[in-house]
């Protein structure tokens, strides 16, 4: 271990991984990080070398949901072969942090997005993208990951000073605790800035809608047009898709970076904490209710009502913390449902092929 762990705290394995190393896993297998994922295989790091990898058959077997796979940003136990071209990965590292969603449209699922990430730069573009609900949306996603948010307000140069400083005074009242940089991709001043955020050792990921800039910044901070960007759609403002797949990057000063693809739909599987923790005035108005089942709508001693009625909150912050709550405790209900029956025909699949094995 003590041989390798210099190239691999190149790639980010600090302190609190090497906590966790299972010796007798380390004896057997080499530790290795996946630095991109494709279907059913990945790519691993070892801090000197790469190596397409697959998973063990009895690891794929095992697995009960999206979490048992290996994502981005993840530690693995793998066995090299073949001169180290290739490695099969026989367990997951514990993580540090998981970022994760819902997936797209009606089927209630998770979707990793990247594993073991410290913070994520959330990225806004200073013109028809900027939606400060969308921006309480990316939070809740964070802190539900045990992740640190940084807000980057990108195109600085598209809006007057006036503008730019009117919408974070506006996050700021929201977000009080959340840095935020508004900057631009042609100012190398401005990149220099972003530079500086990126500690080195440390993992980070970029975050937000297609079009808002998110490839470009990699490029600057790469310093190198390695990945291909796309103009912004002129009849509706929207991006188009660059990113496809999400890889772990290392920086020239010693920080990491993995890019994802542009998030369009952002539904949340999170908990309390998260939520709580985004909306934490509004949470602590809701203890202040003289009912413990208020409906926030009309009763006496409501301190959201005499909240919204002062404007100390606002209605569209609110209506959007209750949207979340709603939203949040469906998913979790559906999803524990749908990990239940899985389970059930797991079992099922499991004793048959027992059975024909006995035959």
């Amino acid at each position: 271990m003590d041989a390798i762990s210099a190239d691999l705290k190149k790639i980010g394995f600090s302190t609190w991984f090497q906590e966790r190393v299972d010796k007798a896993r380390s004896g057997e297998f080499s530790i290795a990080r996946v630095i991109s994922v494709q279907k059913d295989s990945s790519i691993i790091a070892n801090g000197k070398t790469e190596a397409f990898a697959e998973l063990t058959g009895k690891l794929m077997f095992s697995a009960d949901s999206p979490l048992d796979y290996p994502t981005t940003g993840d530690w693995v136990y793998a066995q090299y072969v073949d001169d180290g071209s290739f490695a099969v990965i026989h367990e997951i590292f514990p993580r540090k942090s998981v970022l994760q969603r819902k997936t797209a449209g009606k089927k209630v699922d998770i979707q990793l997005l990247a594993a073991n990430v410290d913070t994520a730069l959330v990225m806004q573009s200073l013109d028809g993208d900027y939606n400060l609900r969308r921006l309480e949306r990316y939070l809740v996603m964070a802190y539900e990951s045990a992740i640190r948010p940084i807000v980057l307000l990108s195109k600085r140069d598209l809006s007057s000073k006036g503008e730019v400083k009117k919408k974070i005074a506006e996050m700021q009242v929201v977000m009080p605790d959340v840095q935020v940089l508004a900057f631009s991709n042609t100012d190398t001043g401005d990149i220099k800035k972003v530079k500086k955020m990126l500690v080195p050792g440390e993992t980070f990921c970029l975050l937000g809608s297609s079009g808002v800039g998110k490839t470009t910044l990699l490029n600057n901070l790469l310093e190198n047009a390695s990945y291909e960007t796309q103009a912004v759609r002129e009849h509706d403002g929207k991006g188009r898709h660059t990113t496809t797949r999400r890889q772990l990057l290392p920086l020239g000063n010693g920080a990491l970076i993995i890019d994802t693809p542009g998030l369009r739909e952002l539904g949340t599987m999170a908990g309390e904490s998260s939520l709580r923790k985004t909306f934490d005035e509004i949470v602590e108005l809701v203890s202040q209710c003289r009912y413990h089942d208020c409906s926030h709508t009309r009763e006496d001693g409501c301190a959201i009502v005499a909240a919204l009625e002062k404007g100390t909150i606002s209605a569209e912050r609110f209506q959007n913390y209750v949207k979340m709550n709603k939203e949040a405790a469906y998913h979790e209900l559906s999803y524990r449902e749908k990990r239940n029956r899985d389970k059930q025909f797991g079992k099922l699949y499991k004793s048959v092929m027992k059975q024909k094995v006995k035959e």
